[in-house]
């Protein structure tokens, strides 16, 4: 625990607030991420920073590593050293992985005109811009599986894309699609096989289009949001796989000088914030 808080401190040194898309806030006694920083990055609290940089804590689980590669735009060398260091087994090529590239995560940093998310092989969401929150909700407020798209939509419906009869049964097959190659492909990771069963379980419509030998893929196109503040805009959607891995990024785009343009830019000023 010792060596890992050194390296995590030295790591953390080497990282700048503009590199991550933070301002630099005045006089530092270090050039590196501020401790405060980086818990905010990695969703985590600041005691925990602290603890593990001190060598006080329990070993990190694997979740909280992965948080912390991310945050800090680990290489996947250094990611894998960092699991090491903590007494835990290295991402294996058999298992989803919820590691984001530096050069993706810069994307996500920099892009801040678009509402954009980044989900793993199972459609769980990693990472996301202030944008993305503002339009379709808080990520960092879902637990356990509402953090996962196919879920929310079959099991906990409600959210603020809208979308018609068409769209709804496009979209339903080509995540089906989805979840079978992935478990094709990680037919041994546990949580995947997890999430399919409870899905079956719990909503005959999924347990209906996973037992039909039927194919669909994702599109580009118009989606409808019903927002709580700024009310109902259409806006594109594309889904943007990441080369070399198996993220998907979600983009959603407003072409210029339209409502939904001008409806997204008051929406990155209001951020999450209730309008009275």
């Amino acid at each position: 625990m010792a060596e890992l808080g050194r390296t995590l401190h030295a790591w953390r040194d080497r990282v700048t607030p503009e590199q991550v898309g933070l301002p630099a806030g005045g006089k530092r006694r270090a050039p590196g991420l501020r401790r405060e920083e980086l818990a905010q990055l990695a969703g985590l609290s600041v005691d925990y920073i602290v603890r593990l940089e001190q060598g006080r804590s329990d070993s990190p689980s694997a979740q909280v590593l992965t948080a912390l590669a991310r945050a800090l735009r680990l290489s996947d060398a250094e990611r894998n050293h960092l699991f090491v260091l903590a007494g835990e087994v290295e991402p294996s090529p058999g298992r989803l992985s919820a590691y984001i590239p530096p050069g993706v995560q810069r994307i996500v940093d920099q892009l801040d005109g678009a509402p954009l998310c980044v989900c793993d092989a199972a459609w769980t969401i990693i990472t996301w811009n202030p944008l993305f929150a503002a339009v379709i909700g808080d990520p960092s407020e879902w637990r356990g599986r509402d953090r996962n798209i196919i879920y929310r939509h079959f099991v906990s419906p409600g959210d603020r894309v809208v979308q018609t009869p068409e769209q709804q049964r496009d979209f339903r097959i080509a995540m089906v699609t989805d979840l079978r190659a992935s478990l094709a492909r990680y037919p041994h990771d546990a949580e995947l096989r997890a999430l399919i069963d409870e899905l079956r379980a719990r909503d005959e419509e999924f347990a209906r289009l996973w037992d039909q030998p039927i194919v669909g893929f994702h599109r580009s196109e118009r989606k409808t949001i019903r927002h709580p503040e700024v009310g109902e805009f259409t806006i594109d959607c594309d889904v943007l796989a990441v080369p070399g891995s198996d993220l998907r990024m979600v983009v959603y785009t407003a072409a210029p000088n339209t409502e939904a343009a001008e409806k997204l830019r008051l929406l990155s000023v209001i951020g999450l914030q209730t309008l009275i």
